[in-house]
This record gives C-alpha cells, structure tokens and sequence, in this order.
C-alpha cells in the first residue's frame, strides 16, 4: 500500500527537500547510488567487471525543466563515454538512458530528445558499445519506441526497456522481439493508472512470464530486469525450451541489491549486468527504489531515526 504514496512524493519538491536534508539520507542513498561523479563511479565499474559481472550505467536526473539542462545530461554521456573508451570494456559496460533527461517533456521535446541521444549512441558505438533507453511513465513511451526505432536504422544494437505492469506491453514485446532488438523486461516502477497497468503484484508477475515467454521465444535479445528469484528461475526454464544459450540473453538487477545473487548467476556463466546509477541528482531514482521493496524504506527509516 506505502509504494504509490512514496511514487507520488517522487514528484513532490517538499518530499525532496525534506528527504535531502534527513540525517541518514546519505548512507541509505550510497546504498543504491555508486558515487556522484564519474571519477567515483569508474572503481565501481572496474570492481563489478573484474567479478565477471557486466554493467550499464545510468547519469541520474529526470525532471529538467530547461534546455541547458538536456544539453548537459547529453554532454555527462559523452564524458562518461570518454572515461569508458580508456577502460576498453567494449559491452562489458553500456549505458542506459532516460530520454526525459534529454529533454522529451519539453516543448519540441521529441525532436530535442532524439537530436541529443543521438551523438550519445554514436559516441557509444565508436568504443564497441550501446545505448539501452529506459522506459518510463506511459504516456512518454510512443516518443521513446520512435526514436528506439530510428536510431536503430544506423545502431541496431541499440536497446529498449519494456514494463511488465502495462496491458499495452505483451503487444509490444510481440513487436520488438520479431526486430531482433535488444529488449530489457522488468516489472515497472511509476505509479499508473488502472486503466493502463495492472494494480495487483501478482497480475504483473503473470503478465511478466507471459511477455518474457514471447520474448524468449522471439528473435530478439532478452535482458530480464528483475530480483525476484521464482521470476529468474522461470526465466532460466523458458530460456532452456527456447533453445537459447547462456549468451543468448541476460540478467539485470540493480547496484545494493541481491549483490550475492550477482555472483551467483556470473558464477553459472550466465551474463549478469547490474544497473549502476550515479550522479548528484539522485531524488527520483531513490524513491522508487524505496517504492519497490518496504525493507528498502525500513532501512531507509531506521537510517534517519538512528541518525537523529
């Protein structure tokens, strides 16, 4: 009951003033978040590679209101990009990104968004790597399967991220999964309307195997975002009736979270990447992660009134 009201105060500036400056804030954000600068982050790559694990990277930070913004969120890419061409990673270590941060809200915002991802995954591809878009809120996802779209006439191997909670999402599976694209499923983290998402965990856990199995069974290159052991398992299973080897597909889950699990998976030969998110602008990401899981907002809890 606590994750839609938490996804609520994610939009909310007096929640993010208030959990900015709460006195265990920091150790419970250091928990999900890998540092605030590249410089910070680049140990944390070395770290999880030299694991065998693999990683993509996400520059956090959503709600722009300003073109100088976009443009910055596109120029931390390339900076970004410039630190990963000295560590010759290759796909070891991609990038995923929010096309909201690149301007998709403003006006013009398509247009502007595409204009700015666009030198990203180019600069990407120049070191033998890609670009994953992140899904978000539904009524931004026609703008980002367009310009997934376009930007693969030139980068095919450029991802997108699909969410399990939403009724339009098996169709859509259908879709990509018949392009040979590379797909991420996870079960979806923005509070939406019943009228376009499933309100009950256990509806998204049965929409999540159906659109997995499709996806599976497509042409296509699966990447299951999820920490839900049953969910892996199945994952492990359709992946086995589909034919498909351990480098045919992947898993995801977040940095902080089941990093044993990581291993574990890596250790069977399984391609694990975890989903690293750094940067200053860290308020929406944190909240839903706290949105997720209640354990993450005891934490959370038990940080500030032990701080107190």
């Amino acid at each position: 009951m606590l994750g839609p009201v938490i996804l609520a105060a994610s939009r909310s500036d007096r929640m993010r003033r208030f959990v900015s400056a709460a006195p265990g804030t920091k150790q419970v954000v250091a928990r999900f978040i890998a540092g605030e600068s590249v410089d910070q982050v680049v140990p944390v790559v070395q770290d999880a590679v030299a694991k065998g694990l693999e990683v993509t990277l996400d520059v956090v930070g959503e709600d722009i209101t300003t073109r100088e913004q976009a443009f910055a969120a596109r120029d931390a890419y390339l900076e970004l990009i410039e630190h990963l061409k000295e560590l010759d990673l290759g796909t070891k270590a991609e990038m995923s990104i929010k096309l909201s941060m690149f301007g998709q809200a403003l006006e013009g915002g398509h247009e502007l968004a595409l204009a700015n991802v666009r030198p990203v995954v180019e600069a990407a591809a120049a070191i033998g790597t890609t670009v994953t878009l992140d899904a978000e809120d539904h009524t931004t996802l026609d703008s980002m399967f367009a310009i997934h779209e376009e930007l693969r006439t030139d980068f095919p191997q450029t991802g997108c991220v699909i969410q399990a909670y939403l009724y339009r999402t098996e169709a859509d599976a259908r879709r990509l999964a018949a392009s040979g694209s590379r797909v991420r499923l996870v079960k979806g983290a923005y509070k939406e309307p019943a009228e376009v998402a499933y309100q009950d965990k256990a509806e998204t856990d049965k929409a999540y195997v159906r659109v997995l199995r499709v996806l599976m069974e497509g042409d296509g290159y699966p990447m299951i975002g999820s920490h839900d052991p049953r969910l892996i398992s199945i994952a492990q299973e359709l992946a086995r009736k589909a034919g498909r080897k351990l480098d045919e597909y992947e898993f995801q889950m977040l940095y902080g979270i089941r990093g044993e699990e990581h291993l574990r998976l890596a250790a069977e030969g399984h391609r694990m990447r975890v989903y690293t998110a750094y940067g200053t602008d860290w308020y929406g990401y944190f909240m839903r992660r706290l949105a997720e899981k209640p354990a993450n907002l005891l934490f959370f809890a038990r940080s500030i009134l032990t701080k107190g």
